[in-house]
């Protein structure tokens, strides 16, 4: 029995890193699709398609769920379809690392949602959450010339809402324990596609690009969709087994290699102001672990 829990802990910790590997590296080869002349909206659709096809392939009889899921299920799809919409095109137009430690602003909404939606309320930890991660935006975001520390661009109003849109997934996780790993798994897929095909027709355009796009692009697609299809699933396995403290430690690995991969792929620093600031949205992300909550009485 023990050697049994040792290698789920093992493949749980694998699980993660991999995940956090991936997230910290797929932002490059968006960039990559775009340069070739694909919008973000639509590497996102097209990706996530394929994720959506080889997932349902493995998941089997997945959407018997879909009725008794009712507007949690929903919320699902719309939660994870912005996230993971507003994440794509916030690497594309922005600094990864900015954009990023913005998404990771995450914890700081989940402490709100999770009182407003579950009706919980905070320990100590859940305050030293809410100050970290508002001193670490007020530090990074402060600029002298434009006043308020709010975010500067587009890209960086598109990470602040795609770690809303996770911090709302987070906790509709939560809040749909009636339904499967399977079923939420697929919804992120789905979800992802249902939101992006209005965009895609209100901005018109594709056929020209899918006329312009290569075997080679067209490869690259179907490899990141799979890539994530395949994440979704060693994520979630990995949650399942590890506590939340240690889960989140590892899921913030991810922003150790999208450092390095910005540094070297792109040419990107950040700034000593940043940098502190980024040690204070992640000391709030490393305590998220340890918020508890309890209903209120």
């Amino acid at each position: 029995m023990y050697l049994v829990a040792s290698k789920q802990k093992i493949l749980a910790i694998c699980g993660l890193i991999t995940g956090s590997l991936v997230w910290g590296l797929v932002w490059y080869p968006y960039r990559v699709l775009n340069e070739a002349g694909v919008s973000g909206v639509l590497s996102a659709f097209l990706s996530y398609t394929f994720a959506l096809l080889m997932g349902l392939f493995f998941t089997g009889s997945v959407w018997r769920e879909l009725r008794g899921a009712g507007w949690w299920g929903i919320a699902l799809m719309v939660s994870a379809g912005g996230a993971n919409v507003g994440y794509v095109l916030a690497v594309l137009n922005g600094e990864v690392m900015r954009v990023l430690l913005l998404f990771y602003l995450a914890p700081l909404w989940t402490v709100f949602l999770s009182r407003w939606m579950l009706g919980e309320k905070l320990n100590f930890y859940g305050y030293a959450v809410i100050a970290l991660s508002l001193t670490g935006a007020f530090t990074m975001l402060w600029s002298g010339e434009r006043g308020l520390p709010l975010p500067q661009n587009y890209a960086e109003w598109m990470g602040l809402a795609a770690g809303m849109c996770f911090a709302w997934l987070n906790v509709t996780v939560r809040r749909t324990q009636h339904l499967s790993v399977n079923f939420k798994a697929a919804s992120v897929w789905l979800g992802t596609v249902l939101l992006t095909a209005p965009v895609l027709l209100y901005m018109g355009g594709i056929a020209t690009q899918l006329q312009s796009m290569s075997i080679e692009t067209w490869l690259l697609l179907a490899l990141i969709g799979i890539v994530m299809g395949a994440t979704s699933f060693i994520v979630q396995y990995g949650v399942s087994h590890l506590p939340a403290n240690q889960a989140i430690i590892l899921l913030l690995s991810e922003l150790v290699f999208a450092a390095i991969a910005a540094y070297f792929l792109a040419g990107e620093e950040m700034s000593a102001r940043e940098w502190v600031g980024a040690v204070l949205i992640i000391s709030a992300s490393l305590l998220s672990g340890k918020v508890y909550t309890e209903p209120r009485s």
